[in-house]
Order: structure tokens, then C-alpha cells, then sequence
């Protein structure tokens, strides 16, 4: 599917048939993510050994994060140099190209179709192992499947420490995936030059490796409330800074919104993977990857609605100003949503100690 999905994306012709090319891009994009989402983590945490488990996954996540810090790093400044003309024109002529370079416009999408194909390859070459058991007919499995789905569906919805969890982790990965969304623009906001954001783009992908160890070593001292506190704060702190708009210097956000990406992605797998049962592990992470999206596409959404009643309420402001004065909605809506979330999760508490003192 990411190869498919990758080379719709390069070779869809500028034209009558662009748009919905790109549409069947964004399907296949939501298909693939749907497939893989939770199951590769699910095995991964099986294949521990079970005692220490939490621990060593701890371990697991920290590694992943500087190795996925790196490859971003990479893939950042690669794409940037693919899509500078006169970086391409001069490599070319280094290696003695003399034909057309045309547009390098999509050279960093062809990079990227470039990696999935050793992705494919890797993928293909996997085997599963012999079943032991009798083999279940296609509506066997059907059934099965459905039947998974409905538990850990069940599970989301009753536990209250997974509903917390899922819940802050929508209110949080939304609007951080906001700013990322709309980086650029906030950067001309604040008067950075457009060369910069490659740049950029780079050390917030750097910024994986100081997190990593941030943390691993906040997971072992602190309590879930505690570590999610932390990161409300970091977010919260970045947020703010966006509202103040400060030419040049307003850039210092990218520290701690970069840091609390993937802090919150480590306390979100450590947590959710040992609170769940095995049996239906890989679903219930498949329900994080659901529940992730849909706060971003509500926030996404909300956020372009906002937008658009600034602009039609005040039609002579610069599309700069609106933007700005949009952006005082995101520390508001995240100190709303945490106080929300932090009032269900004492009311919650409260219900537990009222039960547990009348058994």
C-alpha cells in the first residue's frame, strides 16, 4: 500500500485528474497506517520476556527515539537538498549529468517511494510460523476479528485509566501536529527567513535524542499524572509562545513542543502496553492510531473554521494578522481540555475510593 500509495503521488499529472489522484493518496495513506497501526508495537512488546517487561520496553522506546531522531534528521535535509534546484544542477554536474533536470519540485516524493520499496522488500521476505492448531475457515476468522474488535472496544470504555490516557493524548498530539502543520506560516510570522525551516525541520528531529533520555528518566521517577503533567506544561509553555509572535526570537517554541512529541509518544506506548492484556493488545493500539486522528482532524478542522470567521469578520486584515490573532485560541482550548480532563479523572478517583471504602 505505500508503494502504491507513494507512486500515485509521484506521477499524478498536473490536471483535470490531480485531485482525485490525490485523494485516492490520502485512502491509501489512511489504509496502510490502519494496517500497520499497533500491530508492529504489539509484537514487539510480546517478543520481551516477561519479567521486567515494562521496564525493558521502557528501553526499547528510548532506543527508537534516537534512532528515529536520526532517520528524520536524515530524511529532512535530504528532502531539503532534493527540492534546491541549484543543489540538484550542481550534483548533476559533478557526477557528469548533462540531460534535463526539470522540476525538483516532487524529487523528495521520489525519494521517498525510493525507501518503500526496500520496506516491500523486507515485508515479503517475512514468514509466518506453522499453526499448530486447526485451521479457522474464512468466517471463523471473520468472527474472531470482530470479536477483538468489540473487546478491546469494551476495554477502551471501561477502564478510566486508559479513557485518561487516550484522552490527554488527543488533547496533546492534536495541537502539537497543529503547529507542525502550520510551522511555516508562523515562522513568517515571526520574521524567519524561508531557508530557514529546512533547518529547522532538522533540529526539531534532533531534539528525539534529548527526549529520549528525558524520558526514560522521568518514566522511572514519576507517576502517570505526574510525567502527563509535565508534558501539559511543556505544551502549554509553547503555546503561549506562539500568541507572543516575537520576531526572530519567538523560534525558542520549536524546544518544547519538539520535546513533548515524542515524550507524550513514549508514555503513551509504555502506558497503554502494560495496562493492556496481550489478547487484544494490537487492537487497542489500533484504537490510539484511531483516537490520535480524529482529535487532529477536529482540531485541524476547528482551527480552519476559526480562521475563516477572523477573515470575515475583519476582511482588511493581513492574512498574517488573522493568523495571529487565531493563534490565541490554541493555549485557551489545551488549559480548557486539561482542566476537563484532570476534573473526570478526580471524579473518577473519587468513585474508586467511595467503592473501595464501602467493600
Amino acid at each position: 500500500l505505500m508503494v502504491v500509495e507513494m507512486s500515485v503521488f509521484a506521477f499524478a499529472p498536473v490536471g483535470v485528474w490531480l485531485f482525485p489522484l490525490l485523494v485516492m493518496n490520502r485512502v491509501l495513506s489512511g489504509m496502510a497506517e490502519a494496517c500497520a497501526s499497533g500491530a508492529d508495537e504489539a509484537l514487539a512488546y510480546d517478543s520481551l520476556p516477561d519479567e521486567g517487561r515494562a521496564e525493558r520496553w521502557r528501553g526499547v522506546l528510548a532506543t527508537l527515539m534516537k534512532w528515529s531522531s536520526g532517520g528524520f534528521f536524515i530524511a529532512m535535509t535530504a528532502g531539503a537538498l532534493a527540492f534546491d534546484r541549484q543543489f540538484i544542477e550542481a550534483a548533476a554536474r559533478w557526477v557528469g549529468w548533462s540531460g534535463a533536470i526539470g522540476s525538483t519540485t516532487r524529487w523528495p516524493i521520489y525519494l521517498t517511494l525510493a525507501t518503500s520499496i526496500p520496506a516491500l522488500i523486507c515485508a515479503l521476505a517475512m514468514r509466518e510460523p506453522p499453526s499448530k492448531g486447526k485451521q479457522e475457515t474464512a468466517r471463523q476468522t471473520l468472527r474472531s476479528a470482530m470479536a477483538n474488535i468489540l473487546g478491546a472496544a469494551r476495554f477502551v470504555f471501561r477502564d478510566p485509566r486508559v479513557r485518561l490516557l487516550l484522552l490527554a493524548a488527543m488533547l496533546f498530539d492534536s495541537l502539537v501536529r497543529l503547529f507542525l502543520t502550520f510551522g511555516s506560516n508562523y515562522y513568517r510570522l515571526i520574521e524567519i527567513p524561508e531557508f530557514v525551516n529546512g533547518f529547522l525541520g532538522s533540529f526539531y528531529a534532533l531534539l528525539g535524542f534529548l527526549a529520549a533520555g528525558m524520558a526514560r528518566r522521568m518514566g522511572s521517577r514519576f507517576s502517570p499524572a505526574q510525567a502527563f503533567f509535565l508534558v501539559a506544561a511543556f505544551i502549554f509553555t509553547g503555546l503561549l509562545g506562539l500568541c507572543l509572535g516575537t520576531p526572530r526570537w519567538g523560534v525558542w517554541v520549536v524546544i518544547p513542543l519538539g520535546l513533548s512529541m515524542p515524550i507524550l509518544s513514549f508514555y503513551v506506548s509504555s502506558y497503554l502496553n502494560e495496562w493492556t492484556d496481550s489478547k487484544i493488545r494490537a487492537t487497542v493500539l489500533s484504537f490510539r492510531g484511531m483516537a490520535l486522528n480524529m482529535g487532529y482532524a477536529a482540531v485541524g478542522i476547528g482551527f480552519a473554521c476559526l480562521v475563516s470567521s477572523i477573515r470575515a469578520a475583519s476582511p482588511s486584515l493581513s492574512e498574517g494578522a488573522i493568523f495571529g490573532k487565531a493563534l490565541y485560541a490554541l493555549p485557551t482550548t489545551f488549559a480548557l481540555g486539561w482542566l476537563g480532563i484532570a476534573l473526570f479523572g478526580s471524579l473518577k478517583k473519587a468513585q474508586f475510593l467511595a467503592r473501595a471504602g464501602k467493600t
